[in-house]
């Protein structure tokens, strides 16, 4: 009887032992620990700064998944994400701007970021304009005694062609214009430190690039910051696209998750600079046309 009772517990303890086993393995599986791959993530410099710090973290939460971030632009994210090339195709604009159409892309909104004109910080003026900007970007002012500054020739700096901050720039900032013909930087970090080495010198970066090396004016007395984003009184901002296959792998897809995760969006999206998504009163669809959230 005693060796009966003893062979019923030890079953019970086995059954017990493999329920909880199992439980602790599907666990496992749910929290993501078993990922692995390659993420290879592609595009404009504006969300660089994300892209990398986000990479980081995600790897550290899954040590068997790398992340490859590098810039490139706007244009060559999109282009690398329709070829099949990268996972991650970054990008500053609407895939619909470059007249795409393609069923097979994921449109991912992970930020929003405001772009603004920067100056050499020894240039002492804090405000412009907007038709002021307009004509210094165009080369109708080309000096800045014009607009109330020092006697000296005023220097522009342009992203290349294909940037999703240069377009951002032009559409909302210069009104649809063209800037004029000027030195062009292949990546933001390059304009920050050449406008910050050069006198008399005028570009635009995302907010995530301002800092002490160099100065942000007001357009027309409005601060460049999140808040006037976020109603649109600053109207110079684009979303950041982390456009994705719609055949994405498991890791690709829950790393785009956990970018547009809360504890993402409110920690290190604005820590970096950007705005985050649910900060938006109003949303700008391809067109440019905004409409107020309720």
């Amino acid at each position: 009887m005693l060796n009966k009772k003893i062979g019923i517990l030890a079953l019970a303890v086995v059954l017990t032992t493999s329920v909880l086993v199992g439980c602790s393995k599907k666990n496992n599986d749910d929290s993501g620990n078993e990922i692995k791959g390659n993420i290879t993530s592609v595009g404009s410099s504006a969300l660089l700064p994300l892209a990398e710090s986000a990479g980081k973290e995600f790897s550290k939460i899954h040590p068997d998944v790398i992340v490859n971030v590098q810039g490139g632009g706007s244009g060559q994210g999109l282009s690398q994400i329709i070829a099949g090339t990268v996972e991650v195709g970054n990008s500053d604009i609407f895939i619909e701007e470059k007249n795409i159409t393609n069923n097979e892309i994921k449109d991912n909104k992970v930020a929003v970021v405001g772009v603004g004109p920067v100056i050499n910080k020894n240039i002492k003026i804090d405000n412009i304009t907007g038709q002021q900007l307009k004509d210094i970007f165009t080369g109708k002012i080309k000096n800045w005694k014009e607009v109330g500054g020092p006697d000296l020739n005023i220097v522009l700096i342009n992203r290349a062609e294909g940037s999703g901050t240069r377009s951002t720039f032009e559409k909302f900032g210069l009104g649809g214009v063209k800037s004029a013909k000027a030195q062009e930087q292949d990546n933001s970090g390059s304009v920050q430190k050449i406008v910050a080495q050069t006198p008399g010198a005028i570009s635009y970066l995302s907010f995530s690039y301002f800092n002490d090396t160099i100065k942000a004016l007001k357009i027309d007395g409005v601060e460049p910051n999140a808040e006037s984003v976020g109603k649109n009184d600053w109207k110079i901002w684009s979303y950041e696209h982390m456009y994705t296959r719609k055949d994405a792998n498991r890791a690709t897809i829950e790393f785009i998750e956990f970018v547009r995760s809360d504890e993402v969006q409110k920690n290190v999206v604005a820590e970096l600079g950007y705005i985050p998504i649910n900060v938006m009163k109003v949303e700008r669809n391809a067109q440019g046309e905004i409409t107020e959230l309720k």
